[in-house]
Formats: C-alpha cells, sequence, structure tokens
C-alpha cells in the first residue's frame, strides 16, 4: 500500500500545484539564531523580530522559533483574523476551530475530542513554544480562544525537539492585541439553552505584558445528545475556566513568563431512552427503580489546574529557555446506581486523579554560517490516583443473577511514575535552497512499565525559487500511555459477579513505537492562492487506542500489537482583499490487529477475530473535510463554513461504518465604531447546522463506545461583545 500512495502522491504533484497554508508564506526559516524571524503566521500572530539579543528577548515568539523551529513538519496555521472570520468567532472552542485543518476529523467535540490523521488523542499541547501538560480529562477545552493570535498545527516528521505526543503538535502564539490596554466583555447565547459570559483584559506595565480571561458557559447541550432529537434528556452543564498570562523583561534582557489556567465542569450524562432492562434485574431491585432509561440521573465532574513558569534569554549567538510545570486534573463519575444497575446489571462509581510537576530546558546555539545546533532536556514526576467503586449483582455458575446487588472493594490504585529524556538537533542548510535537519531523541518512562528509546529524526527541505517548497521527513516516536489511563485491574474482585468480564486477560498498557514518513509539496499559485499536498505512512507497533468501555463518561487505554496508518491531505487557500476562502480534504486508512493489553474489555468473539485480522480503528474515518469563505462588506462581514466526514467506524470489530455526514453553518457580524470615548461594540448572528442534518457521530457500537451520539441539531445564536 505504501507504494500505491505515494504514486498516487507523484500523480498529484504532476496535476495540481500545492501549496502553503493560509497566510503561511513559503519560505524556510532563516537559520540566523540572532536574527531569525517569529513561526509564520497571521498578520497578528507575531511579526519579524529585530537583529540582536535585546530584541529577541523582547518577543518570545521570535525567540521560540529559533529554539524550537518547525523544520521539515507539516504545518498549517489558523489566526486570529481566521477565527474572528469564521462563524461563532472566539465563541468555539479549540477543538472546533482546529476542524478547519486538513487531517482533523469531529468526535465528541462536546467534551474536548477530535483526530488527527484518525490517531485517537497523543496531541501535544503549547502556548508560545512551552509545552503544556495534559489532564485526565483531556487538556485542549481548558484553553481560551482569545488569547489566540495564531494557531498552527505540526504533523508529520517532526523535529528531535517535539516528542512524547506526536500525532500533532498545536502551537498557539499569543496575539499582539491582547497587551493593548483594555479588552472585552462579552455575552453570547441561544438555542439548546446555550449562555456564554465572557470578560477579557491586557494590558503592559513597564516591561510587564499581561492578559486574564475567564468565561462562564451553560448548556442544555452539554454533550452529543444520544438521540436524533432536537432536546437532550438530562443533559445540563456548566463550565467555568480561567487563563492569564504574565511576561516581563529582565534588566539584564532576559524575560520571565508565567501561564496559568484552571477550569472547573459539571456534566449531567445525557439519558438514552427506552433501553432494556439487563436481563434478571429487575426482581432485586426496589420498586422506585427507575421505569424508563430517560430517567437515569447520572453526573460527571471534571477540574483542571496548570502553570507553567518559563525563562527566556539570548546570548548572542545562543538562545535559552528553562521552563517549570505543574498540573492537577481530576475526573469524578457519579451513576445513578439504581437506574444503571437495572439497564447495565451494575453500577461504577468512578475517580481519577493526577498531580505532576516536570522541568523542560531547550538551547540553541548558531555554529558558524551554516549551522544551528539544538539540544534540550525534560523530566516530570506524576502522581495519579484512580478509584472505580462497583455495585453488581452476583451470579450463578451460568452467569444469571443470583441475589441482591453487593458493593465491591474499590478497584484501583496509587502510582508515582517518572518520564524525562533529552535531544540534540543540527539544522544544517547545506545551500541557500536547501536545508537539512537531522536529530536524535531519548525517552526513558518508569511507569506500570519501565521502558525507553532511541528516536532519529530526519528532515530535508528545498525551495527551488520563490513560493515552492518542498518537504520530506522520517521519523521514529516513542508515545507512553497517559499514567492515568493506564492503571491495571483486579480481575479477580469481579468474579462471580455481573462485574466479571468475558476474558480474563489483562496485559500491561505499552508505550507505543512507531515510525513515520511524511512528504509534501506547498505552492503559491498567483498572489492570494496557495494549494498543498502532504501524504504521510505510519507504522507502529503496541499501538495505543483508547475506549469508553462502560456508562462513566472515562477512557481506558489498551493496545494493538500491529497497526499501519497512511494518508493523503489536500488544501487551498485564497485571498483577494476582503474576501478569504478554504477548503481541505484527507483520505486516510488506519487499520490494526491483535489486542496485546487490557484484553478483558472484549467480547471473546470479537478478541479472536482481531487477532488474526486488520480491523479499522473505530475512530477511523476515510475521507474528512472542510471548507470555510467570508466577506466583508461595508463593516458587515459574512461568513460561511462546512465540515464532512465518511463516518466513523462501527459494528463487530468495526467493520462498518455510520453514515456521512456534512454540517454547515452561517455567521453575521458587525462592529460598530461609535466614536469619542467609547469604544466599539460587535454584534453577531449565527446559525448552527443552518439545514438542521440529522447525523449521527457514533451509533453505540463498534470497540469501545458505549452509547450513540448526535450532532447538534440547527441553532440560532446571537452575541454582543464591548470593548473595553
Amino acid at each position: 500500500m505504501r507504494s500505491n500512495l505515494f504514486s498516487l502522491l507523484g500523480g498529484a504533484f504532476l496535476s495540481i500545484g500545492a501549496g502553503a497554508t493560509r497566510a503561511d508564506p513559503v519560505a524556510l526559516p532563516d537559520i540566523d539564531v540572532a536574527a531569525s524571524r517569529a513561526p509564520a503566521a497571521q498578520s497578528d500572530a507575531g511579526a519579524p523580530a529585530d537583529h540582536g539579543a535585546a530584541a529577541a528577548a523582547s518577543d518570545p515568539a521570535a525567540t521560540q522559533a529559533r529554539i524550537l523551529p518547525r523544520g521539515g513538519a507539516n504545518a498549517f496555521d489558523i489566526g486570529a483574523d481566521a477565527i474572528a472570520r469564521a462563524p461563532q468567532g472566539a465563541n468555539s472552542a479549540v477543538e472546533k476551530i482546529l476542524l478547519q485543518a486538513p487531517g482533523v476529523s469531529l468526535d465528541s467535540v462536546a467534551s474536548g475530542q477530535l483526530h488527527v490523521r484518525n490517531e485517537h488523542g497523543n496531541v501535544q499541547y503549547r502556548v508560545n513554544g512551552v509545552m503544556l501538560p495534559e489532564g485526565v480529562a483531556g487538556f485542549g477545552s481548558m484553553l481560551e480562544t482569545g488569547f489566540i493570535g495564531n494557531i498552527a498545527l505540526l504533523t508529520g516528521a517532526l523535529p528531535a525537539q517535539y516528542g512524547l505526543r506526536t500525532a500533532g503538535v498545536v502551537d498557539i502564539a499569543s496575539k499582539r492585541g491582547a497587551f493593548a490596554d483594555g479588552g472585552a466583555v462579552s455575552l453570547y447565547g441561544g438555542s439548546h439553552g446555550d449562555f456564554t459570559r465572557s470578560v477579557e483584559y491586557g494590558g503592559t506595565l513597564g516591561q510587564t505584558e499581561y492578559f486574564f480571561a475567564g468565561r462562564w458557559l451553560q448548556s442544555d447541550l452539554g454533550l452529543e445528545n444520544p438521540t436524533p432529537g432536537v432536546t437532550a434528556l438530562h443533559d445540563r452543564a456548566d463550565q467555568g475556566k480561567f487563563f492569564g498570562y504574565v511576561s516581563s523583561r529582565l534588566e539584564d534582557g532576559g524575560r520571565l513568563s508565567l501561564i496559568t489556567g484552571t477550569s472547573a465542569s459539571a456534566y449531567q450524562i445525557p439519558a438514552n431512552p427506552n433501553q432494556d432492562a439487563f436481563a434478571g434485574a429487575s426482581a432485586f431491585l426496589p420498586a422506585n427503580a427507575p421505569a424508563n432509561s430517560a430517567q437515569l440521573k447520572e453526573k460527571q465532574y471534571e477540574s483542571n489546574l496548570f502553570n507553567v513558569l518559563s525563562w527566556q534569554k539570548s546570548f548572542g549567538g545562543a538562545d535559552v529557555q528553562l521552563a517549570y510545570f505543574s498540573r492537577y486534573s481530576r475526573l469524578a463519575f457519579a451513576p445513578d446506581t439504581l437506574g444503571d444497575l437495572l439497564y447495565n446489571g451494575l453500577a461504577s462509581r468512578v475517580e481519577r486523579t493526577s498531580f505532576l510537576n516536570g522541568v523542560q530546558a531547550d538551547s540553541a546555539w548558531k555554529v558558524g554560517d551554516r549551522h544551528v545546533v539544538r539540544a534540550g532536556v525534560f523530566g516530570s514526576g506524576e502522581d495519579t490516583r484512580v478509584s472505580n467503586a462497583l455495585t453488581a449483582f452476583p451470579t450463578d455458575d451460568s452467569g444469571a443473577i443470583a441475589g441482591f446487588p453487593v458493593a465491591l472493594s474499590l478497584d484501583g490504585g496509587r502510582k508515582f511514575g517518572w518520564q524525562w529524556g533529552g535531544y540534540v538537533q543540527d539544522q544544517w542548510k547545506i545551500s541557500e535552497r536547501l536545508t537539512l535537519d537531522a536529530g536524535l531523541r531519548f525517552d526513558q518512562i518508569y511507569q506500570y512499565v519501565n521502558a525507553n528509546q532511541v528516536s532519529p529524526r530526519l528532515n530535508l527541505t528545498y525551495e527551488p525559487f520563490e513560493g515552492t517548497r518542498f518537504h520530506a521527513g522520517f521519523a521514529r516516536y516513542f508515545t507512553p500511555p497517559s499514567q492515568a489511563l493506564a492503571a491495571p485491574s483486579n480481575l479477580a474482585l469481579f468474579a462471580g459477579t455481573t462485574a466479571a468480564p468475558a476474558v480474563a486477560l489483562s496485559g500491561a498498557v505499552l508505550p507505543e513505537r512507531s515510525s513515520v514518513f511524511d512528504i509534501g509539496w506547498d505552492q503559491k499559485i498567483l498572489d492570494g492562492l496557495t494549494m498543498g499536498v502532504d501524504a504521510y505512512y505510519k507504522e507502529a507497533h503496541d499501538l495505543l487506542d483508547d475506549g469508553q468501555f462502560g456508562q462513566a463518561l472515562v477512557l481506558t487505554a489498551f493496545n494493538y500489537d500491529r497497526a499501519v496508518n497512511e494518508g493523503l491531505e489536500f488544501k487551498v487557500a485564497y485571498e483577494a482583499g476582503d474576501f478569504h476562502a478554504y477548503a481541505n480534504l484527507a483520505w486516510a486508512r488506519q487499520v490494526a490487529s491483535k489486542v496485546v493489553s487490557n484484553q478483558y474489555l472484549f467480547d471473546p468473539d470479537e478478541l479472536a477475530y482481531i487477532a488474526s485480522h486488520d480491523i479499522p480503528t473505530d475512530h477511523a474515518q476515510t475521507l474528512t473535510g472542510s471548507a470555510g469563505a467570508s466577506y466583508l462588506w461595508r463593516g458587515t462581514r459574512l461568513s460561511a463554513d462546512l465540515i464532512y466526514g465518511s463516518g466513523m467506524r462501527s459494528g463487530f470489530a468495526n467493520l462498518a461504518h455510520v453514515p456521512a455526514y456534512a454540517q454547515v453553518n452561517f455567521g453575521l457580524s458587525h462592529e460598530f465604531a461609535w466614536g469619542g470615548d467609547l469604544k466599539p461594540t460587535t454584534l453577531r448572528f449565527d446559525i448552527v447546522n443552518a439545514f438542521d442534518s440529522v447525523y449521527v457521530i457514533r451509533d453505540g457500537s463498534g470497540i469501545g463506545v458505549f452509547a450513540p451520539q448526535y450532532g447538534p441539531r440547527r441553532g440560532f445564536f446571537i452575541g454582543v461583545s464591548q470593548k473595553l
């Protein structure tokens, strides 16, 4: 299949022009450490840095570009102006914004789930180049959109500086306007009981820049509806989050920065009506048990807190960054005990907590006229606690319920684990148009399993003439499992109850090891028009995957022994004055075989089939796409966007898939400039799923899929934002 894929890519090279991402000039970053530009981005995401160490220290984005360059990675940029042009604008979560990029597909966006190149998770988030530690419940939803100047999604063969989570690196740069003295207060709401209140404020005090933002969202459609109806049952959500950034230039020319954030969410788990009762359960439950599964009242609570303190300094031909980070994360699921016993045969109270501290150091040195050597180290320690208090029915030898429910001992444990490693990378400018990035990375983990790997990286970038850029690369990756998701289970506790699995195997969750090949072409066709194509091929051993294997909205990790992931992505963007448009299309295929950890999660027939067959992973889609356009006319902005997917997998061993879907959204906004001392006011009106397309994201079948999930029905939203 690899040869067919790259033959197809070669044909595409001959038949179309390929191109840079939107507003990303096709040019290799300057190799000069002391005088390089900031990452390519939209106009307000960063400007070229001035020459000299003092100027570099005053521009953290420029310093980050020198320490952590993109190299030959495949990059896609979404700037603050592109976010503002889209329907819902800055009211969209980071996950929804990322759907504008090729190869990013929809999942349960309400709970922060999406897939980059058909991978489950494995995405790393950075703010101004500093890696943010992930939490037990997903991380992206913690980030405040109003702070964003540019989102760069890096995929493919990443330089050695990027490790651990490697399916995609979401690198967020703060926008310049965030530090102008002032801010905004906003109200936004409409259908499905949505109501958001937000405030942001930023400014400069001497050599210190700061930005703070807070948001409170309430919705009657907190999680995806398990039915196709307009209104979900028991689906209220309350979410609050805070984000802060302070950065100060020191007297010696260095810079000290603090990033902090917190979020707290309370979800009602939507009820799925008219489910069949668990065989025999009703005879051993009181009369006040729910008469219909529509009456179930499950809840889930999530909280996260993170801090990142970093120091940057330029020393002539060298740049250095040191960072300390910490994160606390907690998830708790509260069952409807009687209802879950009646309809699921057991009730599970789940809690997961994680507390992590770590350090990271990165540096870059210019060596002669053609080399930049980069090196860095990192280390972190994580304390996780996992508990799962079960109530289940005792069973007889045939598996039938044989008595009243009993409480089982806590299933879980506590673990303190370590991760550490380092890298070295050489960027060699062979000629003015040809650059080679070669690096070596080492990663070590001491968790539920101990493992390590040396990972070579190699990238080649060629610009034969202005407006044309080729890149090709190879990367070896080492991806440890999330420690909280890899906690072992004591299956003996469940023996003789309805919680007992049909398969009594519980192999330890292993780190994933993979090799990735990536090749792409970016091309400027004419002024305002760019196109691009990129192809990738990945071979993985112990592929990591996660699934929801019970009523609790928590994930459990497992491994496939072998897997192949390959794809082809196209992108095009056009700008002409006040008109902007983009379109992306991705073809992808991910297949895997033989489950080698946490086998008890699977049905015996399914487990046996997977042992001897390649099957699609549950989140894989063959075709995904997105498109959008906007036009500014006399101060009024009209916008529309589209997301498309051919459907995720379903059925026995993921051999079927749900129907294809498409969702179209429209937006209308106008900024009223009052003049005088009164700052502008912006009004907006958005329609989500304008054609009221009824589509299913998941139908409740497939590996690790517990309940159906439908996309949102048509919604109307209005908002007002007042600048301060």
